[in-house]
């Protein structure tokens, strides 16, 4: 069977589509087995014929993203160990003048870790600094967890390495790290990102303003080494070296950078083969396999036009209105990522963003930022739009403090309608 785009029978354009639909409903009822459902369809999808095997792998995986994500989060599981994040979140704590400013400035570093280190491994990393905190002010937890949460999936989504969607995303535009910062002259979208971030962070410290203005001291927690703090400036600097000179296997570069911490791990700090071990299989593989699936099955729907299909479909509805188009694209990411997962929206919708604005003769940017940042900041919406969430739930419920989802939404709603809003407009402003 042809793959090249507009070259495939109607009937088999139809039959992946519905095989991609069919997989979207499973990974929402059974997300625990996307992993499963995803890499299933993918190899559907080669069984049926609509992309030769070869070409799906050697061509429609992205690997250099894989590595990318593989090798950040066995550098991340390392910054976990070393405790650098403790130490610098108390030291943070002990500097500030009250506690509201504490608390905010422990959410702003969350968010700052979080757009080098994956999102739920940021939350691990801070959730015993705000238990303690919490604990000592005799205050909930509730509301310091899920800014935790919250924070970390707002600035994931400012850098390559934060979080998938902008990985995938600089996979599809041909991105390199330094492209996040600047692109083509003007401020890309890390810088559209820090006004959502502002705007979170003065939202959370109005509440916390309320909780005390007393100084707290904390116990400085001891830091067991640097290397890791040292392994992630570097991968953060071989980025952004691959980036400017434009080099293609900053995948590989991360990877072995990710296997030489765990040598260190194994032979330096002596953890041993079982810990080791352990390390590795903790990593969040279901999302790899997640990704290998999605990168067949989209990159086939790709190939087949029917992406340009539904962009012709949404002009027909927007027009040539493109403040219309703008403000759909972030309203629906908003609300579709607040309820499933945006790993598979952003792939299937990057495209038709891209061509939209193309055919308005807009920058891409434009409403591909858009769909970025509604996608992203949609998944604070409700304590299932992002694995982050889940982990600030399961960790207040162990600690007694269970969060109903209408809990969740009395702080999850308001902070995304202010944060997407800050955010929303300065994106028209730099790249309208």
């Amino acid at each position: 069977m042809p793959t090249g785009r507009g070259e495939c029978g109607m009937e088999m354009k139809w039959i992946v589509l519905a095989l991609a639909a069919l997989m979207y409903v499973f990974v929402v009822i059974f997300p625990s087995k996307k992993h499963w459902i995803s890499l299933g369809a993918g190899a559907l999808v080669i069984v049926i014929g609509a992309v030769p095997a070869a070409h799906a792998l050697l061509t429609l995986i992205n690997w250099n993203i894989l590595g990318i994500y593989i090798g950040s989060l066995i550098i991340a599981e390392l910054f976990l160990y070393s405790r650098v994040p403790n130490r610098l979140a108390d030291t943070i704590i002990d500097s500030m003048p009250n506690t509201g400013s504490a608390i905010t400035a422990v959410l702003i570093m969350t968010g700052i870790i979080s757009a080098f280190v994956e999102n739920v491994a940021t939350v691990l990393v801070m959730a015993p600094i705000a238990l303690s905190v919490c604990k000592k002010l005799r205050i909930t937890p509730v509301y310091f967890m899920t800014g935790l949460a919250v924070m970390a999936n707002l600035q994931g989504t400012a850098t390559l390495v934060g979080d998938p969607p902008s990985m995938i995303f600089a996979s599809y535009a041909g991105y390199g790290f330094n492209d996040f910062f600047v692109y083509q002259g003007r401020m890309s979208i890390f810088f559209v990102v820090q006004a959502g971030m502002i705007a979170g962070a003065l939202y959370f410290y109005l509440y916390f303003a309320k909780a005390g203005k007393q100084k707290i001291k904390v116990e400085r927690a001891p830091v067991l080494s640097l290397f890791p703090t040292v392994l992630l400036l570097v991968m953060i600097a071989a980025l952004a070296f691959c980036s400017f000179f434009h080099i293609e296997h900053s995948g590989l570069i991360v990877l072995l950078l990710g296997v030489g911490g765990l040598l260190w791990f194994y032979l330096l700090r002596k953890e041993g083969l079982r810990k080791t071990a352990v390390l590795v299989k903790e990593l969040d593989w279901e999302t790899i396999g997640f990704l290998i699936g999605i990168f067949v099955v989209i990159g086939t729907i790709s190939e087949t036009g029917l992406l340009e299909d539904f962009a012709l479909f949404l002009r027909g509805i927007i027009g040539d209105n493109k403040i219309a188009g703008f403000f759909v694209i972030i309203f629906v990411s908003v609300l579709i990522s607040g309820f499933v997962d945006n790993v598979p929206y952003i792939i299937v919708m990057l495209p038709v963003a891209a061509t939209l604005a193309q055919d308005m003769g807009l920058k891409s940017e434009l409403y591909m930022f858009a769909l970025l940042v509604g996608s992203c900041m949609g998944g604070n919406l409700t304590p299932f739009g992002a694995s982050a969430n889940i982990a600030a739930m399961g960790i207040l419920k162990k600690h007694d403090c269970p969060l109903s989802f209408a809990g969740w939404c009395k702080i999850g709603v308001p902070f995304t309608l202010i944060t997407t809003a800050s955010a929303a407009l300065v994106l028209w402003l730099l790249w309208s």
